[in-house]
């Protein structure tokens, strides 16, 4: 009995235990998340609060959970809705309605150094979300900006695989500095040069790992940056974890792509006409039996592959939150053998340790590798068809062939007796290795106290490294027997190493009294950029064999190094007052001083201040039943532009050169080079805004309203020195502009049933003008068709005017330099003569306006997007056309010269073939560079319940599907001079936009 009493009470303590906690957990719950209305909320999170256990609600807001305690609470979580906790007390079946939150749905904005609920704003700060971007597969986030926000000019200076931007926020505001704005990823400041052959800093970053992104354009939303806040602030926050069910999702799409349009050249009959037109002498004695002889853009232009992929996992509990992303981007180009490759990885990592202290760190590392090929050439004619593919392509004449029959590239040196080899093969330019391979990381780390109530601290540690490997070799193969000597092959490496480190302390003051609500917001912040560069060049090796990585092989060496370091440091307060959520008053003032300023002017000092009246919430408006939301704003501030020059140009420089023969050995020399200037001080841009948030029915119609006018001045200007100086020139402050403008933004709900209907659309208007010019000159000369004029903006071109062709029996005049069959430009100052004084403003490359439409539609599971982006009232310099449509012989010319001018055909138009000679630059090449774009239009569907998957959606794409324009190049989106703010909208044939159709997966796990 005794042992059976033992084994009982054994088999009790065992049992019973294991009962209990049987009893205790509910094998399977489920139920449906919905709104208010009963609408399912697909993506809303069920977890078990406390820990990380959860799911997430599929596309028809429905859940399953397995094995949960039954008297365990749940959380359920969906942005824009209130979190709701509730017991499951036994329960197996719910249906858990949401609330929606007004302060969520009011939407709250990252301002700088904190968070501000969208309806206390006072600057005019714009938002778009992660999603908007990557709606179109761009290789960078500037790209997903384009045409979405009112006020942002943005081109694609060059359409190449990871090719360059430029953003241009309310005009431009430097002449010889960087007009480009200041980029912060989650606290760490990023800048972009725009040049249109450099890789854009941005396409090292992931576009599928941003949340939002806001835009700050008025003074009083970037005086927080005082001295980098001129071009307006790009604030770029990442997705982070947050507590509850842990998250899995994939994406990814593979496509194609094409070129947009190709360009109508002569075929090889046609050009055998006009060379012996040109020379005339029958160097083909039979044209016509020629045919079309080679297409070569159907040589260099090819459909290339296009694909992506994303994995995330995101997750937490109340204490830790995690996120880790992967990313692969691959890009082959529409050109030959370019292409762009991205691999990154980031993680997110945020802890609170106590109910007063907070630690985080954030991690983003990408290694990217760029096969580009040379396109766009700034000068003029002759090298266009010899270092640009792009210009080699068109000017490459039809009646040679690109390969030898073993498949090798067969030199022009070596065809027709070597007639043209002062044209290059195309297909052996597209040989030339021009790789950069760059490893870049981002990294983040804060602590965060508080330490009285509404009382916090932020220590943040940011670091921007990169090293950048420039590797370039041009092959001996590619050259004519007859080029081939000691100096072929051409070879250069270069390492450029960065480092850009910021520390911010940041102290937050948060208190409401009554209706009133003070934050306080004190900043000090440190940071440096440091900067090398290291290079080799090299000519004249045995073979190809080695390539560029064995430079000591060569006959002919140089090397340089250069070494740069900078230092920014800053004092900012900023208060922010509200009154009863009716009136707002911010005062922001920010105090930075920069190395590369002169001695006497190191420090400067930006203020700003700016309010805001909620007009719904006075008695007589508050109860409307059609007007939702009322708001005025207004500011008022001061900018600077610490990026307008590189440093030490305010100190005496010394430079090797003026090397001389001493002793009989050659040495080097070292002169003064730069002129110190103590005075040289900030650019400083003084803005005002007014602006208007409306919104109506419910918020079904919002419209958002801006005017303002901004004054730059002390710009940083090179001023050309006379010879007898000393020296070539000097940087100074010795110019002011001014941009003003309007920008509107109109939004709306337009279905809200089982048809769901959003539309966006926006439209800015900019007027810039040079204001003055150092001295009082009154105009400058920039190139042989642009300059800069008091009076006017910047970007404008100045020409001959076009006026025909000199017929038989004209007389032709002086100095036009022209004969019969030629071109003839206006003489308008009637003096019987061409000379400068008949060149005129012809042509002004800034918009009138720019636009861009968006438009969602949302039925059961389907959706339906497209986005359209527009600019009007531009010109574009065609430079390009200008050569090719000059028949020197040689090369290939545009089709239309096959109606030149001839006695038999007295056209008024194009020039004869014998004419011989350079055209003269008219406005014949000024054109239209309006543009409407389909930027992209996207189909997705959202699959039915898959196990184990909470949604599903499948997609097709195309992005540039069709441009009207009345542009005859490439494409009217162009650059050839990249992130320059004074020549603009001018085409040498840079890398050609390229249409793409792809097909995407998104899946949530």
């Amino acid at each position: 009995m005794k042992k059976t009493s033992c084994l009982f009470s054994l088999l009790l303590f065992i049992l019973v235990p294991l009962y209990i906690h049987a009893q205790s957990l509910v094998p399977v719950i489920s139920g449906k998340v919905v709104d208010e209305k009963g609408q399912a909320l697909p993506g809303a999170t069920v977890a078990v609060k406390g820990t990380s256990r959860g799911t997430v609600t599929n596309n028809a807001g429905m859940f399953t959970l397995k094995d949960v305690p039954a008297n365990a609470p749940l959380l359920v979580t969906f942005q824009g809705y209130e979190n709701t906790t509730f017991d499951i007390l036994g329960r197996s079946q719910f249906t858990i309605t949401l609330k929606a939150d007004i302060s969520k749905l009011g939407d709250v904005v990252v301002v700088g150094y904190g968070t501000q609920k969208k309806i206390a704003s006072t600057g005019s700060i714009a938002s778009i979300k992660g999603a908007d971007i990557t709606q179109t597969p761009v290789t960078n986030v500037a790209q997903g900006l384009a045409a979405r926000i009112p006020g942002v000019q943005i081109t694609q200076n060059s359409a190449a695989p990871g090719g360059n931007i430029s953003v241009r926020i309310r005009g431009t505001n430097s002449i010889n500095g960087t007009s480009e704005p200041l980029y912060i990823i989650d606290g760490i400041q990023i800048s972009n040069s725009g040049g249109v052959s450099d890789v854009s800093p941005l396409s090292t970053i992931n576009p599928n790992d941003i949340e939002s992104v806001e835009i700050l354009k008025d003074a009083s939303s970037t005086a927080i940056y005082g001295a980098r806040g001129a071009n307006g602030v790009v604030l770029i926050t990442t997705k982070r974890g947050k507590s509850g069910a842990t998250r899995v999702q994939l994406d990814m799409y593979r496509g194609i792509q094409n070129i947009t349009k190709k360009l109508h050249m002569l075929d090889a009959s046609e050009f055998a006409k006009l060379e012996n037109d040109i020379y005339n002498s029958p160097i083909y004695t039979d044209p016509a039996a020629l045919g079309k002889g080679t297409d070569w853009q159907d040589v260099i232009y090819r459909q290339a592959s296009i694909q992506n992929y994303q994995a995330s996992v995101s997750g937490g509990s109340d204490k830790t939150q995690f996120s880790l992303s992967g990313n692969y981007f691959g890009q082959e180009g529409i050109i030959i053998s370019s292409d762009f490759k991205r691999y990154s990885l980031r993680t997110t990592l945020d802890h609170t340790i106590s109910q007063h202290f907070k630690v985080g760190t954030s991690l983003l590392t990408s290694y990217t590798i760029n096969n580009n090929i040379p396109t766009g050439i700034n000068s003029i004619d002759g090298p266009l068809v010899t270092q640009s593919i792009v210009g080699a392509t068109l000017g490459a004449p039809p009646t040679l062939v690109p390969y030898k029959p073993d498949g090798s590239v067969y030199p022009f040196a070596d065809q027709f007796n070597g007639r043209y080899r002062e044209v290059s093969n195309p297909a052996g330019l597209a040989q030339i290795t021009s790789r950069n391979t760059i490893r870049r990381t981002l990294a983040n780390v804060y602590g965060e106290a508080k330490i009285v109530s509404g009382l916090t601290y932020r220590a943040s540690f940011n670091a921007d490294m990169g090293n950048t490997l420039n590797d370039y070799y041009a092959p001996i193969y590619i050259l004519g027997k007859a080029e081939v000597n000691a100096n072929s092959g051409t070879a250069a490496k270069g390492n450029v190493n960065t480092t850009n480190w910021l520390h911010e302390s940041v102290l937050t003051y948060n208190h409401d009294f009554g209706a009133h609500n003070v934050k306080f917001t004190g900043v000090y912040a440190i940071q440096g950029n440091l900067y090398n560069d290291n290079s080799i060049n090299a000519n004249g090796f045995p073979n190809d064999a080695t390539a560029n990585e064995a430079v000591q092989l060569a006959v002919n060496r140089t090397v340089s190094s250069y070494r740069s370091r900078e230092a920014l440091n800053s004092y900012m307060g900023r208060v922010n007052y509200g009154y009863s959520n009716k009136y707002f008053l911010d005062i922001t003032a920010r105090y930075d001083g920069a190395s590369k300023f002169g001695e006497n002017h190191k420090w400067g000092f930006f203020p700003a201040i700016a309010g805001a009246w909620r007009i719904i919430e006075e008695p007589w408006l508050k109860d409307s039943r059609v007007v939702s939301d009322l708001k005025l704003r207004g500011s008022y501030g001061r900018t600077g532009n610490a990026g307008a020059i590189s440093p030490y140009q305010s100190l005496a420089l010394e430079g090797s050169g003026s090397n001389y023969q001493f002793n009989h050995i050659y040495t080097v020399g070292i002169s003064p080079s730069g002129i110190p200037n103590v005075d040289l001080r900030w650019e400083k841009s003084t803005q005002a805004n007014i602006g208007l948030d409306v919104s109506f029915f419910e918020d079904r119609l919002g419209i958002t309203a801006d005017i303002y006018n901004k004054k730059t001045k002390d710009l940083l200007f090179v001023k050309n020195l006379p010879l007898s100086s000393g020296y070539t020139s000097i940087t100074g402050n010795f110019a002011s502009i001014r941009n003003k403008g309007i920008e509107l933004a109109v939004n709306g709900r337009i279905l809200t049933g089982k048809l769901k209907w959003n539309m966006n659309a926006n439209v800015s208007v900019n007027r810039n003008e040079l204001l003055s010019l150092e001295g009082g000159v009154n105009e400058y000369v920039l190139s042989p068709y642009s300059v800069l004029r008091v009076g006017q903006p910047l970007g404008i071109f100045k020409t001959y005017v076009f006026n025909g062709i000199y017929q038989t029996g004209e007389t032709v005049l002086p100095g036009s330099g022209s004969r019969t069959g030629g071109v003839k430009v206006a003489d308008l100052n009637k003096d019987g003569q061409i000379t400068g004084d008949d060149q005129k403003i012809t042509g002004d490359a800034n918009p009138k306006f720019i636009f861009g439409l968006s438009s969602n539609f949302n039925y059961r599971n389907f959706d339906l997007s497209f986005f359209i982006a527009g600019v009007q009232g531009n010109k574009v310099f065609n430079l390009s056309r200008y050569t090719f449509e000059n028949g020197l012989g040689g090369r290939n010319v545009l089709e239309g010269l096959v109606n030149r001018w001839s006695p038999a055909n007295p056209n008024n138009e194009y020039a004869s073939g014998f004419q011989g000679g350079r055209l003269p630059i008219s406005d014949r090449f000024i054109e239209d560079g309006s543009y409407i774009r389909m930027k992209n239009i996207t189909l997705g569907y959202r699959l039915p319940n898959i196990k184990y998957v909470t949604s599903a959606r499948v997609y097709i794409s195309s992005n540039n599907l069709f441009t009207i324009t009345k542009y005859t190049g490439y494409d009217p989106e162009v650059n050839s001079f990249g992130g320059s703010n004074t020549l603009i909208g001018v085409d040498n044939l840079v890398y050609p936009m390229a249409r793409s159709f792809l097909v995407g997966l998104q899946v949530g796990l």
